[in-house]
């Protein structure tokens, strides 16, 4: 039996992905989580710690890009900004698509491992004083 989903199954995840994005890309263009009585949530961790999550940044990095601005999103969170342009091959790999060339990437990225390493190293570097880590950290 294949690892691969079922064409209903992709198409169903496809229209659910492209929906979700559509509506998210809609909010972002309208609202601007960058001004003060804005419609997103804060982050938790940072209103009790004072501290960047692995995620902090994100709603103001999607923002830019929606608007167009691919750098300040990369000044927001470049680990989401990254992981963002990697998705297509993500899904299509996950969708069954496997050029030969992808594989290497997908052996790292399939890796539990890596990600174990990844997340609290990003977590922490992020929260460090120092050049070059307060480049990880939003602007």
């Amino acid at each position: 039996m294949s690892d691969r989903p079922s064409n209903t199954v992709i198409a169903l995840q496809a229209t659910a992905l492209a929906t979700a994005g559509t509506v998210g890309f809609a909010i972002l263009r309208i609202f601007d989580p960058n001004v003060a009585g804005n419609v997103f949530p804060k982050c938790p961790f940072f209103a009790l710690t004072g501290h960047w999550c692995i995620g902090c940044g994100t709603t103001r990095a999607v923002h830019a890009l929606a608007h167009g601005d691919p750098g300040l999103a990369f000044s927001m969170n470049p680990l989401v900004v990254t992981l963002l342009a990697l998705s297509p091959i993500l899904l299509g790999w996950h969708w069954g698509w496997r050029p030969r060339a992808f594989r290497p990437l997908m052996s790292v990225l399939a890796e539990p491992r890596f990600w174990l390493v990844l997340l609290p190293a990003y977590w922490i570097a992020r929260n460090l004083p120092w050049w070059p880590f307060t480049l990880l950290a939003p602007v």
